[in-house]
């Protein structure tokens, strides 16, 4: 596996491979890495000539600065785990690389209600700051197929909208939550989880299979209500939110009138630690 750190160096290697017409799958990442990124990893090398991965930090999208401060890092050990998965190209790069001066590039594209609600609600700003590194690494990578989970569902909508607005060639890939076997969605916060809170985690997963046993039988609201009181009936955890959206477009449904649509939302706070999930309810 190559690693790189300048924007200069990687696209100077990869415009060699694109001009010998050479697919490029890209994985953006956080690091932190897990099963769920390696399965993103494994599915692009699976469909491309070459697959980049990148490890960046992106200041721009905490509205928490705590929250960015104790963010899991540890570089020599996501390389290990990219190098054993069969990644070919890691692209590390510093704040001072991506935003020079720390000023972000603008970007001057509205979203809709796609960035307003769930967690563009309690987490302003936080879409506008992905969308921007998402669209910098798209014009450094220039990839063919970009994979994203769909753990992160509100994020691969706003993603999807960026491409389309802005007509970004690459192919968006939705890949499928990965989850430990006892239904936890994989995610690098699970990594601050105490052993007493990832016993309880679980709960969440849990409550939206029951959510997609009574969707279409309950009432929309009354079935909210009672996820809520199912997280957190045994005292451990706040439910910020628990919606039951259409996916296109996420906005909150009050009925099932057009239930092939029907996606719950969920975030949940464990302890100081905050877990999102979600569950496509008819699919």
């Amino acid at each position: 596996m190559i690693q790189f750190f300048t924007i200069r160096e990687i696209t100077g290697y990869l415009k060699e491979k694109q001009l010998q017409n050479r697919s490029i799958g890209f994985v953006p990442t956080m690091g932190a890495l897990h099963e769920g990124h390696l399965t993103l990893i494994r599915q692009s090398k699976s469909e491309n000539d070459l697959t980049v991965c990148s490890i960046f930090v992106n200041p721009v999208q905490f509205n928490n600065k705590e929250d960015l401060e104790k963010y899991p890092r540890d570089l020599a050990r996501d390389y290990k785990m990219l190098e054993e998965t069969g990644c070919d190209i890691l692209f590390s790069p510093e704040n001072k690389e991506m935003y020079p001066d720390n000023q972000p590039e603008p970007l001057d594209l509205e979203f809709g209600m796609l960035d307003k609600v769930m967690e563009g609600k309690f987490r302003p700003g936080h879409f506008k700051g992905v969308a921007i590194v998402v669209k910098k690494l798209f014009g450094i990578i220039h990839p063919t197929r970009a994979y994203f989970g769909k753990k992160d569902f509100q994020q691969l909508a706003v993603i999807r909208h960026l491409v389309h607005s802005l007509e970004i060639p690459v192919i968006i890939v939705p890949c499928d939550t990965i989850r430990e076997p006892d239904g936890l969605a994989m995610s690098s916060r699970n990594m601050r989880l105490t052993v007493t809170e990832r016993q309880t985690a679980p709960i969440i997963h849990h409550v939206l299979c029951k959510v997609k046993e009574k969707a279409g039988i309950l009432p929309v609201p009354e079935l909210k209500a009672w996820a809520v009181r199912k997280i957190e009936e045994n005292g451990k955890m706040h439910v910020e939110y628990f919606e039951i959206c259409d996916k296109e477009h996420l906005l909150p449904i009050e009925n099932w009138d057009r239930k092939e649509n029907a996606v719950a939302f969920t975030a949940v706070f464990l302890g100081t630690v905050r877990l999102i999930d979600n569950i496509e309810l008819f699919s």
